[in-house]
């Protein structure tokens, strides 16, 4: 018997940016699938599912095209108790294993249609057009606007579901607990659903950045320069004396924008330098106007909340969880601490930040008369502790400045998170809180 013969491996030759190449389709394909590993049992299981108005839109898509309620009865309580094994999101497609009663799990699939480019491109027009709308996407929230410019939110017989199981239910409660889970990832992250809908979280963002430095270059070319006031040298010279310096220029009415900064091998990170260059900026256009340093004052802890408050993006690309990991470990707090005080400054500035760490006894007056405002209006009661108004799930805390800052948790928890916008009126802050401004 002849010995065996090894195969003979050819020798690829190196090819120029090849490996730049495949990096990026590593990278795309990345984007472009997330896996999410099983989400525990819901802790209280009932009421609604989904926190987020775009979560319990979602779950409204299923809920009106479902022909059995009892099927959507028995899948809701498969989700409660986490029979859906870990879930697997591609552009317009929803794809997980759920145990149901028989040993072998069944492989169940939701399928969404992806949106057109012509979609995204009022998506991103939208989204650049206002900062506030690109603020609240990296804050994981979606404005009313952004999803309704894009149709980004499934509409009657927009979800298709299909299960291995022999039921033939439109959904089977298979596919009905798979539904209800991903409502719950995207209420803790809803670029999922713009993942569904065709473009990843890394694509997006790219885009958007794209967008806006291309609206901040036209607003720039729109600009009109400066007429400046000049003389022939040899005019000025010809008496033998120079005149007087002219006035100074006047100082620009607001800081400048950095250039943009490549993303180069061996180069510091774009986004550390683009933040360095912004502060730079800020800080000697105030010492050029006022002539003090607008940040002189604040401790460490301040300017760090202040520095990832100016750049929000907590936890949503690598760049921005190295700024959030930064910060916090230079500060000695956890990452939890940093965007829990990023919220406050967002909310209320220093003052914000410091309604969010002190308590405090406030006089009698306006902290006594909130109690039966707030009941003259129908909202529960709040118990009081120092400058708090407590319920179960909402708060409300006097500023030393005399405006109420909402605050919200999951109920029976001390979780206190900022919430909409403060006002001098208690009622008006509750209900920037519960209409989740």
């Amino acid at each position: 018997m002849s010995p065996t013969r090894r195969p003979h491996r050819t020798h690829r030759p190196h090819v120029p940016g090849r490996a730049g190449a495949d990096e990026q389709a590593r990278a795309r394909h990345l984007d472009n699938r997330r896996t999410f590993p099983p989400l525990p049992p819901r802790a209280e299981p009932g009421g609604s599912f989904a926190l987020t108005w775009w979560g319990n839109a979602w779950v409204d898509a299923l809920e009106d095209t479902a022909l059995d309620q009892g099927r959507l009865t028995r899948g809701r309580a498969y989700a409660d108790r986490g029979h859906v094994d870990a879930i697997t999101v591609t552009p317009g497609r929803v794809v997980a294993y759920v145990h149901g009663s028989r040993p072998r799990p069944y492989r169940a699939e939701l399928r969404l249609r992806e949106l057109p480019d012509e979609a995204w491109e009022r998506f991103l027009d939208t989204a650049a057009g206002r900062p506030e709308h690109l603020a609240s996407l990296l804050d994981k929230d979606v404005p009313h606007a952004l999803a309704a410019a894009a149709d980004l939110l499934p509409a009657v017989d927009d979800l298709v579901a299909e299960c291995t199981c022999p039921d033939r239910g439109h959904p089977c409660k298979h596919a009905a607990a798979l539904c209800y889970q991903t409502a719950r990832l995207l209420d803790e992250d809803p670029f999922v659903l713009f993942l569904l809908r065709g473009r990843g979280e890394q694509e997006l963002l790219r885009a958007l950045t794209r967008r806006s430095s291309v609206r901040e270059a036209e607003e720039r070319s729109r600009a009109k320069a400066p007429e400046l006031d000049s003389r022939p040298a040899k005019d000025l010279y010809a008496g033998g004396r120079l005149p007087a310096l002219p006035p100074e220029f006047p100082p620009p009415a607001h800081p400048e924008r950095p250039p943009s900064y490549p993303q180069a091998a061996d180069a510091p990170d774009p986004l550390a330098l683009d933040l360095l260059a912004t502060e730079a900026g800020v800080r000697a256009h105030a010492l050029l106007t006022t002539g003090a340093d607008p940040i002189a004052a604040l401790t460490p802890w301040q300017d760090a909340v202040r520095l990832a408050a100016a750049h929000p993006g907590s936890g949503l690309t690598a760049a921005t969880r190295a700024l959030y990991g930064s910060l916090s470990r230079g500060t000695g707090r956890t990452a939890t601490d940093l965007a829990r005080a990023v919220a406050a400054w967002r909310q209320g500035g220093l003052e914000g930040l410091s309604v969010l760490e002190e308590e405090w006894d406030p006089p009698a007056g306006p902290f006594d008369r909130a109690r039966p405002a707030l009941l003259a209006t129908d909202h529960a009661e709040f118990r009081p502790h120092r400058n708090r108004l407590s319920t179960r799930s909402v708060q409300l805390r006097l500023g030393r400045d005399g405006l109420w800052y909402g605050y919200e948790s999951d109920p029976g928890r001390e979780d206190w998170w900022p919430r909409g916008a403060p006002a001098r009126d208690p009622v008006s802050a509750l209900d920037s809180v519960l209409a989740g401004e």
